[in-house]
């Protein structure tokens, strides 16, 4: 099992940041590795809701299912991975001065021997870290220029 976490301070409130965040379909607009998401589930957020998502990291792609364990409104959504990549992960918003976010993303991951098992996650953590962290940047940039800022 491998544990990455990755932050941003992004310019708006945890409810405004919220907003947009708790639309879980809207991911793949700022999650480069997500390209589609399918929701299994009748409702679209809140715990018990699950979607399996197309993800792409270079030549590997794959379909990553998941449940929303965790939905604390402004707060946290936590999710559970049961896919080809297993694990738990969450989204925490802290408020921070200046009407600001502290957006932090942390998962524990373990993958399958294919994608080289304890081996494989010592480079995947390296390579997603990255990857995150670029989400992070683009999900801070919808707020820059008052796209999504009320």
């Amino acid at each position: 099992m491998v544990a990455i976490t990755v932050e941003t301070e992004i310019d708006a409130s945890p409810s405004v940041v919220w907003a947009d965040v708790r639309n879980i379909a809207s991911h793949v607009e700022w999650m480069h590795d997500a390209e589609a998401i399918w929701f299994t589930s009748e409702h679209r957020e809140g715990v018990g809701t699950t979607f399996d998502c197309e993800t792409k990291v270079g030549p590997i792609k794959l379909t990553d299912r998941m449940e929303i364990t965790e939905w604390a409104d402004e707060q946290a959504m936590g999710v559970r991975h049961s896919g080809v990549v297993v694990g738990e992960g969450a989204f925490t918003l802290s408020e921070l001065p200046g009407d600001r976010t502290l957006f932090r993303w942390a998962e524990e991951l373990t993958f399958p021997w294919f994608l080289g098992g304890p081996v494989g996650e010592v480079g995947g953590s390296v390579v997603l870290k990255a990857i995150w962290k670029r989400n992070l940047t683009h999900l801070a940039k919808r707020f820059k220029h008052n796209s999504l800022v009320a």
